[in-house]
C-alpha cells in the first residue's frame, strides 16, 4: 500500500524498535503537531535486529549517559502497558528482572568492575560487587574458581519480549495517525543541506521536513544515498538456545563470563552467546549460523564455569545482526551538521532495544524543540566522528 500523502513532516525509514519508539513519542508529545510517515522495508520484521537480539536491558555500563538511558529504559518497559495500551487491550512484556552478573578473571578485570561500579552507582542504579565467597552463597550452580569479583543488578536489569516492545510501539503510534508503509527507501534528494525528499522502490516521491536515518543494520548504506558517512557495519551475532538436564536452581542472572561467553534462562532453556573472537563486517544479508562458536568457545567454557552445563543439547539457533559502530561502540545520533534535517540514529552497537524509550524520547526532542530536553545526548552527536574522538563504552557484549 503507498502512502497516502506525497509530503509529510517527519520520515522515518526503518520501522522496528528505533524507528517505531520515534514514531510513538512523537506521536505523543502533545507539542508536536506534524504528520509521520514510517517506511519499513519488510513488515514481518524477521531479519529485524529487533526480532533477533538477545532481549535484555541493563545497568551496567562503564559511561553514565548509558548508564541513564538504560535506567529509563527499565522504568518505562516496566510500565509499558500503561504507555501503549489502545482501547484497553492488555500490553505484558514479561519483564523477568534477574540482574546481569558480570564475571572478572583476574586483578584487572576486578578494577574495571570497581571503576563502573563507581559510576553506576553515582547514577542511582542499584549495582553490588559480590566477592567469590558470596557469590558461591548466592549463586550455588557458579563455579567460582578463579573468579575475583562478581558485579551483580539487584534491580532494573533483566529481559523481556522484545518484539512486544517494538509492536507495542507500533500500535500506538498508528492508533495516534502515524502512518506505516512497507517499501524500500532506494533515493534520498538532497538540496544543499537538506533532504527534500525520499524515492521509494514503489515508485513514490514522498517529500520530508524532517528525515530520520533509523535503518540499522543497513544505515550505513542510507546514509550513503545522502552523500554522508557513518562508520557503521553490520557484525554477525549466532544465539544458542539449550536444554539442559539439570536445571540451575536460584536466581539466575544473564551471566558474563570473563571470556565474554554469556546466557541466561529462556523459559525452561537457557540462551547462549559469545563477543566472537573473529567478528568481521558481514552483509546485511547473511544469517549464516556460526555453529563452530557453539562448539569452539561457548560450550567449553560455560561447562567449566557451570557445572550443570557439561550435558547440554542445542533445541535452536539463529543468527542476527549488530548495527557495530567501529568509531566506539555508541550509537550516532542527532543530525548531520551539514545536512540539519538529516537525523542520524544509528551504530547502537548491540544496545538498540533496551536503549530504545530514551532514543525515541530524544529523537521527538530534536524534532519538536530543536533539542534536547530530557537526557543531554549530544556527546553522541556526529561531530565526534568528524573529529576521530571515541565516546567510548567499555562494557560491550
Amino acid at each position: 500500500m503507498p502512502a497516502l500523502k506525497t509530503a509529510y513532516d517527519v520520515v522515518i525509514v526503518g520501522g522496528a524498535v528505533i524507528g517505531s519508539a520515534t514514531a510513538y513519542f512523537l506521536a505523543t508529545n502533545p507539542d508536536f503537531k506534524g504528520s509521520i510517515l514510517v517506511i519499513e522495508r519488510d513488515w514481518s520484521y524477521a531479519r529485524s535486529a529487533t526480532a533477533l537480539s538477545s532481549s535484555s536491558i541493563r545497568h551496567q555500563f562503564s559511561n553514565a549517559i548509558n548508564v541513564r538511558i538504560s535506567q529509563f529504559g527499565s522504568d518505562f518497559i516496566r510500565d509499558f502497558d500503561k504507555h501503549v495500551s489502545v482501547d484497553g487491550e492488555k500490553v505484558d512484556l514479561g519483564f523477568k528482572e534477574n540482574g546481569y552478573l558480570f564475571l572478572a578473571g583476574d586483578v584487572a578485570g576486578r578494577e574495571v568492575l570497581r571503576r563502573n561500579h563507581i559510576t553506576q552507582t553515582s547514577c542511582g542504579a542499584e549495582i553490588s560487587l559480590v566477592e567469590p565467597d558470596e557469590m558461591k552463597r548466592r549463586f550455588p550452580w557458579l563455579n567460582t574458581d578463579g573468579l575475583t569479583l562478581g558485579s551483580y543488578g539487584e534491580r532494573g536489569e533483566g529481559w523481556f519480549d522484545n518484539t512486544g516492545l517494538m509492536q507495542g510501539f507500533r500500535k500506538k503510534a498508528r492508533s495516534l495517525g502515524a502512518e506505516y508503509i512497507e517499501d524500500v527507501v532506494i533515493g534520498l534528494n538532497r538540496e544543499g543541506g537538506r533532504i527534500v525528499s525520499v524515492t521509494t522502490k514503489g515508485g513514490q516521491t514522498i517529500s520530508c521536513g524532517t528525515f530520520i536515518n533509523a535503518a540499522g543494520t543497513r544505515g550505513a548504506q542510507v546514509a550513503k544515498m545522502a552523500g554522508l558517512d557513518i562508520p557503521v557495519e553490520p557484525r554477525r551475532r549466532s544465539l544458542f538456545v539449550v536444554s539442559c538436564p539439570t536445571p540451575l536452581e536460584g536466581v539466575v542472572p544473564l551471566t558474563i563470563d570473563p571470556s565474554g561467553v554469556f546466557f541466561r534462562p529462556e523459559g525452561q532453556f537457557y540462551l547462549m552467546g559469545t563477543y566472537p573472537k573473529n567478528d568481521p563486517a558481514v552483509d546485511p544479508d547473511d544469517f549464516d549460523i556460526m555453529h563452530d562458536e557453539f562448539e569452539e568457545e561457548i560450550w567449553p567454557v560455560l561447562a567449566e564455569r557451570v557445572p550443570a552445563f557439561e550435558a547440554l543439547k542445542v533445541a535452536n539457533a539463529w543468527a542476527g545482526h549488530y548495527d557495530f559502530c567501529t568509531l566506539d561502540h555508541n550509537v550516532v545520533l542527532g543530525p548531520h551538521p551539514d545536512v540539519g534535517n538529516f537525523l542520524f540514529a544509528n551504530g547502537f552497537s548491540g544496545h538498540g532495544l533496551q536503549q530504545s524509550p530514551a532514543m525515541g524520547r530524544a529523537l521527538s526532542e530534536l524534532v519538536t524543540y530543536g533539542k534536547f530536553r530530557t537526557l543531554d545526548l549530544r556527546p553522541f552527536g556526529y561531530e565526534r566522528v568528524i573529529a576521530n574522538r571515541p565516546f567510548l563504552e567499555d562494557s560491550v557484549i
